[in-house]
């Protein structure tokens, strides 16, 4: 049950000082009742944006003075649930996003420019560059790979259409960030009928807030929440 400090402007009456939100998250799915959720055969782990300009210090993340600490243990826990599902048959899926000129969003400029942020700044993880390339872990030859344009795996891709042709419908997330790119492929999943497993201590955010804020509403509207040591020993580890 996380306490979270929120900047912001307070609710009339309280003073002007950061704000306590107190979230209690529902309880995780246990290993026991997990397995039979999450059998190898219709299941794919999701890897969510492991790249360098979002969680390598020399990516224009960590170039920009964010804080990635939660980087390194998050991806200790993704090491596992990969060589699990490695292990077993589920199908590792990774996923990042590839950005070009030609294919930056009329509305996510606008955005930046709305919000006084350099315009320059949608062009993380340019195709060809280093900052595109996977970080922590990659994929063995073969595994399914899904190059997207902004936030979620779905938009404007044929995810979709290749996961049902292998016939899976289960989909065990795990990645960054919690509350942008995996929260929109989660959410994305959901509306497409599939069953969706949150690994919550194998996501990360570069704010607290950030995270328990997105686990606390993915998870009582489109996901079931799921720890890492749970699902490795679901699939037999």
């Amino acid at each position: 049950m996380p306490t979270i400090l929120k900047e912001g402007a307070p609710a009339t009456g309280v003073p002007a000082a950061a704000v306590t939100v107190i979230l209690t998250l529902d309880p995780p799915v246990p290993a026991a009742a997990l397995a039979p959720l999450i059998r190898p055969e219709r299941t794919a782990l999701l890897i969510i944006d492991p790249q360098v300009d979002f969680i390598a210090p020399e990516g224009a993340i960590g170039q920009a003075g964010l804080d990635l600490g939660v980087v390194e243990p998050t991806l200790g826990r993704i090491r596992p649930l990969l060589a699990a599902a490695r292990a077993v048959g589920v199908a590792p899926v990774f996923i990042r996003v590839i950005t070009r000129p030609e294919t930056d969003g009329t509305a996510l400029k606008a955005l930046y420019e709305r919000r006084g942020w350099p315009v320059e700044a949608v062009g993380i993880c340019r195709a060809g560059t280093p900052g595109a390339d996977y970080y922590g872990v990659a994929p063995h030859a073969g595994e399914m790979e899904v190059e997207k344009v902004l936030f979620s795996a779905f938009a404007g891709t044929d995810f979709e259409a290749r996961l049902r042709s292998r016939g899976i419908d289960t989909l065990v997330v795990c990645g960054f960030t919690t509350e942008c790119c995996v929260d929109c492929t989660v959410r994305d999943a959901f509306h497409r009928d599939f069953h969706v497993f949150l690994v919550a201590d194998a996501c990360a955010a570069y704010e607290p807030a950030l995270h328990w804020g997105a686990l606390h509403a993915l998870s009582k509207n489109c996901a079931l929440l799921v720890e890492s040591g749970d699902v490795v020993a679901a699939w037999g580890g």
